[in-house]
C-alpha cells in the first residue's frame, strides 16, 4: 500500500513538472490581408512568447517568413485594433527587427514588445505590413494574440 502511494506521489510530481516546464509560447495561425495576393515575402509562422502575453513584462513577436530578393531597407508597420476598434500603431526600421541586407531565402523578424499594465485583457488583432524601397508593399498579415488577466502590478 505505501508503494502504491509513494507511485502515485512520483506521477503527480512528475506531471506537475511537466507542466511548470511546458514552453510558455504559442505558434499562432496568420493570414494575409488580401487572399491569393503574390507578395515577394511570404510567411510562414509567428511565435509568440509568452502567450497569452502578460500586461506590463516583455513579450516577443518571431515571424518566420522567407523572400525570393534581397531586402536593404524596409519598415515594419504594425496595426492593433481590441473589438475591432483601432488602439494602437507604430512603424519600426526593418533593420532593427532583423540583420539588413535581408537575404534570399528564410528570415525571421524578432519584435519585443511591452505592454503597459494598464492594457486590458483579452483577444487582439494585429495588421503587420512590411514595405521595402519607395514604400512597395513586401507583406502584408493579420493575427490573432491575447493578452492575459495577469500583469507585473498584480504578480
Amino acid at each position: 500500500m505505501a508503494s502504491m502511494v509513494g507511485r502515485l506521489l512520483l506521477s503527480a510530481a512528475s506531471l506537475l513538472l511537466l507542466l511548470l516546464l511546458a514552453p510558455l509560447a504559442a505558434a499562432t495561425d496568420v493570414d494575409y490581408c488580401k487572399k491569393g495576393a503574390d507578395y515577394p515575402v511570404t510567411v510562414s509562422g509567428i511565435e509568440i512568447f509568452p502567450y497569452p502575453i502578460a500586461r506590463g513584462m516583455p513579450a516577443t513577436f518571431n515571424i518566420s517568413a522567407s523572400t525570393g530578393d534581397e531586402i536593404s531597407e524596409g519598415k515594419l508597420i504594425i496595426d492593433v485594433k481590441y473589438f475591432g476598434f483601432h488602439v494602437h500603431q507604430e512603424t519600426h526600421d526593418l533593420c532593427q527587427e532583423t540583420l539588413c541586407p535581408v537575404s534570399t531565402g528564410d528570415f525571421v523578424l524578432s519584435h519585443q514588445q511591452t505592454l503597459p499594465s494598464f492594457t486590458p485583457p483579452g483577444s487582439y488583432t494585429l495588421t503587420m505590413k512590411l514595405t521595402g524601397e519607395q514604400g512597395k508593399q513586401l507583406t502584408c498579415i493579420v493575427f490573432d494574440f491575447s493578452i492575459g488577466f495577469a500583469s507585473v502590478a498584480d504578480s
